[in-house]
């Protein structure tokens, strides 16, 4: 393989049916990443020794590749070889997309797609043995991403957070509000409950507003405990965040929740936002169910 067509990085992105691997890859190629979906793994050396597409402005730039078991030969051994043979010349991972079989079951009933492996059979039976099929790749990926609870924007701030740099100097950071009455967000590392706070939605004038607002941050600011409780969660933040780095932990993701996801988790995660970046970190904000 010539030097001047090497990808300085190749992922291997693959998962279950429905499990939002086309999302993944378009998050890839809006980051720059060039993507190439569904060719099979034997013909991968002879695409990635050809010159770069026309125009191209980094011949270096990261390589993903999308396969799952639509794709032609597929077979897990086969793919498990080939990538561990791929890594003795160059930066190869995998990455997993996951999901609970009752929520891909209803995507695919809302979108009247039929399951690839289950064609004449109920989505379900293709869900299963799909899941059995790839339960090897799983087990060998470098990165897993659950996107059951997540949405299209949640799994493109995935792929963000994951992707989006090669990120030196300690784990990417997710910083989360979310809302207990619409289920935890499964891929939190760290959760925190402030259910304990007094809550604004019980303010006429407070509650059509949200924790952005600064008279719902002073309402809670206000609760006797709240200084306390969030002076010993930024300090165990700030102690756990450098013990992960020096684990080799590459993504932390800290949930904040509270009952609608609108109020308190929304001004707590602003504020750990805010502490965080003034110790030097770069945390990512999302406010899962504020705009619900």
């Amino acid at each position: 393989m010539t030097g001047a067509s090497r990808p300085r990085r190749i992922l291997v992105l693959t998962g279950l049916s429905g499990a939002g691997r086309t999302t993944a890859l378009k998050s890839l190629e809006d980051m720059g990443w060039e993507v190439v979906d569904n060719v099979p793994l034997r013909l991968l050396e002879r695409l990635l020794e050809s010159p770069p597409p026309a125009g191209a402005l980094d011949e270096d730039r990261p390589f993903a590749l999308g396969i799952d078991s639509r794709t032609r030969g597929f077979d897990t051994g086969r793919i498990l070889s080939r990538v561990s043979k791929l890594r003795e010349d160059l930066d190869v991972s995998v990455l997993f997309l996951d999901c609970a079989g009752a929520e891909l079951a209803r995507r695919y009933s809302e979108t009247r797609r039929r399951h690839p492996l289950a064609q004449d059979r109920p989505a379900e039976d293709g869900i299963l043995r799909e899941r059995e099929l790839l339960a090897p790749l799983r087990a060998a990926a470098d990165h897993l991403i659950d996107t059951t609870g997540l949405t299209t924007n949640g799994l493109q701030a995935e792929m963000r957070a994951l992707f989006g740099a090669d990120g030196a100097g300690g784990p990417t950071l997710s910083i989360m509000s979310f809302g207990f009455s619409r289920g935890v967000p499964r891929q939190a590392d760290l959760m925190f409950d402030m259910r304990f706070l007094r809550n604004p939605h019980w303010e006429r004038d407070l509650r059509p507003l949200t924790g952005l607002d600064r008279p719902v941050a002073d309402y809670v600011a206000a609760d006797p405990a709240y200084a306390e409780a969030l002076e010993r969660i930024e300090g165990l933040l700030l102690m756990l965040l450098p013990r992960y780095a020096g684990e080799g932990k590459s993504y932390v993701t800290v949930a904040i929740g509270c009952t609608g996801g609108k109020h308190r988790s929304v001004h707590v995660a602003q504020r750990l936002t805010e502490t965080l970046r003034a110790a030097g970190f770069s945390p990512t904000l999302t406010h899962r169910d504020l705009v619900r």
